[in-house]
């Protein structure tokens, strides 16, 4: 329930209605005066103010716009002696909530304070998903201490404010997606749409139609007109993911839309305005894309009036504890296991790893890893074969040494089975014994 503010120099008649609101559930505080009223707001935590219009040391309607000027998320109801219509507009225009007249007001009070609290728990619930949402898509979420990704960071903090054309670089899994969420939550544009399109996703005709939209009757199947994802944009942000993959037929009209702010439907002749930042990213080497005739190089001199280049994870690799322990937390939570470190063996392991997803398989490997894992310390056990292949626990066995096959088949073989030692043991046609008597020789755990 939230609290109350009851603001009425009758005092007899503010014990009434305090009484009374009070037996409803709500925490109720009161006061005299505007000036006792001031002092609660900023000591207290107050949602809802009922006030009366008529006090001694001044004007309720005048006191409801000085409240919703510096305390927003906080509801005004009026009340008055008298019905008084320009008070009443007044009053409405000022912010507040409601206006009721004295004598009326049993019999309403209780819903409308029932109304201003739905309205104040929707606000609150909107302002911490806002909050949620900006922190979520913060440059300060993107996690890495080396040079590459904070010179990364920093151009993008630097670009974000403006209206400039974005192409991101990089390989598949660097985290191309998470900037361009963080530029555009971070510019002018925050509170409009941001609209992502994997270019290679669609057919040429498909992607032209998922982009412009089109009218009713422009090919089979068009029973309606449809909005093009350019206009669900309208006032953000259109991510472009893989441009590199657009078909060359497509790029004049990205083209147009870049330099005109105009576009066409699909089966239509009228031109569209638009209003958009458009923000694209490619793993491809442009250039070269260019010297082969699959890219437009006006285009590309649009697109990358502000060029990032996104680090692979493999150019950074003293961020990979930083992003394994923090993936270790994620599905830690999400799975509601308490594991709260990673062995060494494992960290090195992850660390010497070539990683050619790049950030997205590291997730991926970590999630997997969290499953696999029972015990309280993440360890190599858990780990995919392949990056245990890589780090082998006992340091001192040949590569090509009988033990190093034999270990590496057991490790397989328990990856295999999900850790089952008796099933590994009957798939080897070994004794379960002698298993783990080779566990404890070649130090798994």
């Amino acid at each position: 329930m939230q609290n109350i503010l009851l603001v009425d120099d009758e005092e007899k008649l503010r014990a009434l209605l305090k009484r009374i609101i009070s037996l409803e559930g709500y925490k109720v505080v009161d006061a005299a005066t505007i000036t006792s009223a001031r002092h609660l707001l900023e000591t207290q935590s107050i949602d809802i103010v009922l006030c009366d219009v008529k006090l001694p040391d001044g004007n309720g309607v005048d006191f409801s716009l000085e409240v919703k000027t510096k305390y927003p998320q906080i509801e005004i109801i009026l009340l008055t002696a008298y019905g008084n219509i320009p008070d009443g507009v007044q009053a409405i225009k000022n912010g507040a909530f409601d206006y009721l007249v004295k004598g009326n007001d049993n019999d309403k009070i209780i819903p409308l304070l029932s109304r201003a609290s739905e309205k104040v728990a929707l606000q609150t619930k909107v302002n911490r998903l806002e909050k949620q949402l900006g922190v979520q898509f913060s440059f300060d979420i993107i996690i890495g201490t080396s040079a590459a990704v904070q010179n990364a960071i920093q151009l993008a903090r630097k670009v974000a404010p403006t209206e400039a054309a974005v192409l991101l670089t990089g390989e598949t899994g660097t985290g191309k997606e998470v900037f361009a969420q963080a530029i555009h939550y971070n510019s002018p544009r925050a509170q409009q749409p941001f609209v992502a399109l994997n270019c290679s996703a669609f057919s040429k005709d498909l992607l032209e139609s998922e982009l412009f939209g089109h009218k009713a009757g422009a090919f089979t199947g068009a029973n309606k007109d449809k909005k093009g994802l350019i206009e669900e944009a309208k006032g953000g942000t259109l991510f472009l993911d893989e441009i590199g993959e657009m078909p060359i037929d497509l790029q004049p009209k990205i083209l147009r839309l870049l330099e005109n702010g105009t576009y066409i439907r699909v089966g239509d002749t009228k031109e569209q305005k638009a209003n958009l930042r458009i923000i694209s990213a490619t793993n491809r080497n442009m250039e070269q894309e260019i010297d082969k005739g699959h890219f437009r190089s006006d285009l590309y001199y649009r697109i990358a009036v502000f060029t990032i280049d996104l680090p692979s994870l493999r150019e950074r690799r003293k961020d990979i504890p930083l992003l394994a322990n923090h993936f270790l937390n994620v599905y830690g939570d999400k799975t509601n296991k308490k594991i709260r470190s990673i062995s060494k063996e494992a960290i090195h392991a992850l660390t010497e790893n070539e990683w050619k997803g790049n950030v997205r398989e590291l997730k991926n490997v970590m999630e997997r890893a969290v499953i696999m894992e029972d015990s309280e310390a993440l360890t190599l056990n858990s780990l995919p074969f392949d990056i245990q292949q890589g780090h082998s626990a006992d340091q001192n066995l040949p590569v090509f040494h009988l033990s190093s096959v034999e270990r590496c088949h057991i490790l397989k073989m328990l990856q295999y089975t999900n850790g089952n030692k008796t099933e590994a043991a009957r798939l080897m046609n070994i004794g379960v014994a002698t298993l783990y008597r080779k566990l404890e020789e070649y130090g798994i755990k």
